[in-house]
């Protein structure tokens, strides 16, 4: 199944970029490229998505549109996607 979240990818003082889903409570990630935290967002998302899924009552957050989301100058908003491949006897 794929998993589509906008995430906001901000350049710091040093030079590395941060990484946070506004609709992914806590998941962030970085990378001293944007390529690196482009990957590493993917990573953290997957992880992120993974563990709710493993919940007895998975609940899985609205999706902003990347329109609404509060940015700063500078900032790049992506769509990460996530695909997340079930056991056998899961619907997909």
């Amino acid at each position: 199944m794929i998993f589509i979240y906008p995430a906001v990818f901000r350049k710091k003082e040093d030079g590395r970029y941060h990484a946070f889903f506004p609709d992914l409570e806590c998941c962030e990630a970085s990378g001293d490229t944007l390529d690196d935290a482009i990957d590493n967002a993917n990573d953290a998302a997957k992880t992120w998505i993974g563990v709710e899924l493993e919940e007895d009552d998975p609940v899985l957050p609205h999706v902003s549109d990347i329109e609404d989301i509060e940015t700063s100058d500078g900032d790049i908003v992506r769509n990460i996607s996530i695909n997340i491949r079930f056991y056998e006897g899961w619907d997909e």
